[in-house]
């Protein structure tokens, strides 16, 4: 369910049944004259409103406003928006405490942006990362005080760690594309593979009259994308999105 949309007695029911609760998360960056500049977090959306139609799941309103950097274009005519890790870091925290004291335990932010990166992070999903680990430990000390992981009453901590039952799980980040993807489905950046995935899930966001139009390496492969390509790529990343949202 669209969380903008729910009423009381529905957010109740999620917290009550430990429905995840996706973030959209993504940028606004160039994607060559053939695609929208929304792609990253339009992919991450789209996806997961396929997800929603078997499965109980809060989306909550899309992020787009990450650090796009400029590496790919000039902002100048290409529309690329970046805002710095550092800026977005405490909009995270505050976001995520936010939702913790709502009452959400499977919180999970949802990124396409520079993952290929993402084991070692890039500054998007690190200012994320970093601000569920501060929400998490500002939420477990405003609610159980100071001291509360070296009191009595944690010493099965580590049992229960070793048994899943881990609160620093209640805020995750996610890359919209796995790394086992990897060398089964193109990963690129407007290339075949997000150009087919955009084919397959927002088919508005392409246009192929400007295809002609692009002179970059990264575009070159653009004009041979589909969406029965792209479709294979969605059915790999709804796969993942069982795997890691309904763990």
């Amino acid at each position: 369910m669209r969380y903008e949309l729910m009423l009381p007695h529905q957010i109740r029911t999620a917290i009550a049944e430990n429905w995840p609760v996706a973030l959209p998360l993504g940028v606004l960056e160039y994607h060559g004259e053939h695609m929208a500049v929304g792609m990253d977090t339009l992919a991450v959306i789209k996806t997961l409103e396929l997800f929603e139609q078997d499965r109980d799941i809060v989306i909550l309103p899309p992020f787009y406003y990450g650090a796009a950097s400029y590496a790919v274009a000039p902002p100048e005519g290409n529309g690329s928006v970046q805002v710095g890790g550092n800026a977005l870091a405490p909009f995270a925290e505050e976001l995520f405490y936010g939702l913790l004291r709502i009452g959400f335990r499977n919180i999970h932010a949802i990124i396409h942006h520079q993952t290929e990166n993402f084991t070692a992070g890039m500054p998007t999903d690190l200012a994320f990362k970093t601000a569920g680990r501060q929400a998490i430990f500002r939420f477990l000390e405003k609610e159980r005080g100071e001291g509360w992981w070296g009191s009595n009453a944690m010493a099965d901590y580590y049992a229960e760690h070793a048994e899943g039952g881990n609160f620093f799980n209640w805020v995750q980040v996610h890359p919209l594309m796995p790394a086992d993807m990897n060398g089964k489905y193109p990963f690129d950046h407007a290339g075949i593979g997000e150009t087919s995935l955009m084919l397959a899930l927002c088919p508005e966001a392409v246009d192929a009259a400007h295809f002609a139009d692009n002179d970059s390496w990264y575009t070159k492969s653009a004009a041979e994308a589909s969406a029965e390509l792209g479709n294979q790529g969605v059915a790999m990343i709804l796969d993942h999105l069982r795997r890691t949202l309904m763990a």
